[in-house]
């Protein structure tokens, strides 16, 4: 027994030994030299004619501090009445916005946006549609001016007692510049 256990530790040091010299041949691989190649970037400074060129052909970057989106005070809900505006026996249907996302790409001293929201239309106990119109306004405001802003009419069905939506408004650009307060606005618009 003492045998086959000093053969397997002189198997092991042969090994260990075998692959301690096969490193020894791996160069630079490992950092251990310096090649032409290595020497010349080492010395390498581009000149303002190569950065200028690298900007303007370098891809766009996603936002690090994509703008806020918000639902607009008033604009979370909607109410449809068939008698009395606030009468809950007349209450045709109400929607209400569930979720709100966006992303942005900044190149070239633009933000570009992508803004989303779902939402849903639920039957009150006046209602029997089997369909319903959505109307929600995106809108962007750059240091308070609106600079984008549009009213979209969703239309959705109703199955059953409810209905959802989803709408995405896509490649909305804007001038950029670093530290301008830029807010997403979204909300139902229910006026005419």
């Amino acid at each position: 027994m003492t045998a086959s256990v000093g053969a397997i530790g002189r198997g092991l040091s042969i090994g260990v030994f075998a692959l301690a010299l096969a490193g020894c041949s791996m160069g630079s691989m490992f950092g251990g030299g310096t090649s032409t190649a290595d020497a010349n970037l080492a010395n390498a400074t581009p000149s303002q004619a190569q950065i200028a060129a690298a900007q303007v052909n370098a891809l766009p970057a996603i936002a690090t501090e994509c703008p806020p989106i918000r639902v607009r005070n008033g604009g979370e809900a909607m109410f449809r009445y068939s008698g009395q505006v606030g009468d809950p026996r007349g209450l045709q249907y109400q929607g209400v916005i569930d979720e709100v996302s966006r992303n942005c790409v900044v190149s070239n001293g633009q933000i570009s946006v992508n803004m989303g929201a779902t939402g849903r239309v639920l039957l009150g106990p006046a209602g029997s549609q089997s369909s319903v119109t959505a109307p929600l306004r995106f809108a962007v405001e750059r240091e308070g001016q609106a600079v984008f802003s549009q009213k979209y009419d969703i239309p959705l069905s109703i199955s059953g007692q409810s209905g959802q939506f989803v709408k995405v408004v896509e490649n909305v650009t804007i001038p950029y510049l670093n530290g301008d307060e830029i807010t997403i606005w979204v909300g139902f618009d229910t006026r005419g």
